[in-house]
């Protein structure tokens, strides 16, 4: 079993944080794991959905710790919503206890709620290649490790399915980063929210070294790769 390396994160005030991140400790064995994680800057989907009137569609993605991906998308412009949770599992084990044993199938994974006619899903996906997460890293994500914390696109529908399989591609061939893409495509059988004390948590949470350290940094790079898509209110699961 992966030890849960999140249950042991102290909340720290901003100062302290600060200068334990500054003296460069390696906590837990985090090191420079991610809060060295800088945006790799990469083209737009060559294949993305037709342009569409004013609505709601959604997606999902999974890319080590919810925290993290939910805390990056509520910061872009276009969501609606973005919702913590599990998806790859049955409705029976969806629950943060279980899935991180790492045995049930399911992923940490967000649901992401948007409007096509502010933001495409090619767009999502290049935010989520792009600064979310890093997609070369197998079944683990910075300190977290485990099938849990896979990099996996869920796919609602074939034309979800078509234009995240052709993106992986499209980076591939590109060489966009320095190994190939770990992450997997699979159709979305269901998605469970989690718990309620993790929605939001980056929100509700910013002196938690854990976030200063794996998380921040991810909305900083959102901020400055993609600036026409970023605002700087996030919204949230709790309004």
């Amino acid at each position: 079993m992966a030890r849960d390396r999140k249950r042991t994160i102290p909340v720290l005030s901003w100062t302290a944080g600060a200068a334990l991140l500054a003296a460069g400790l390696a906590f837990s064995g985090f090191g420079a794991a991610s809060a060295k994680e800088s945006a790799v800057v990469i083209p737009a989907a060559a294949m993305d959905e037709p342009s569409a009137a004013a609505g709601s569609e959604t997606a999902v993605f999974a890319g080590g710790c919810f925290w993290g991906v939910q805390g990056v998308f509520q910061h872009v412009k276009g969501v609606t919503q973005a919702v913590s949770g599990y998806a790859g599992g049955s409705a029976a084990t969806a629950s943060y206890g279980m899935v991180s044993t790492g045995t049930t199938h399911h992923a940490e994974a967000v649901e992401v709620s948007y409007d096509p006619s502010v933001i495409s899903y090619g767009e999502l996906l290049r935010i989520y290649f792009s600064v979310a997460h890093d997609p070369t890293q197998l079944n683990r994500q910075g300190p977290d490790v485990g099938t849990q914390y896979r990099s996996t696109i869920f796919t609602g529908n074939e034309m979800q399915d078509k234009i995240a399989s052709a993106y992986i591609r499209q980076l591939d061939e590109a060489k966009a980063y320095p190994k190939p893409l770990a992450t997997t495509v699979e159709p979305l059988k269901g998605f469970y929210p989690a718990e309620s004390y993790h929605q939001d948590y980056m929100t509700r949470n910013p002196n938690s070294l854990y976030i200063m350290i794996n998380d921040a940094p991810k909305v900083e790079n959102l901020a400055k790769v993609f600036p026409q898509r970023y605002r700087d209110k996030p919204v949230l699961v709790g309004g």
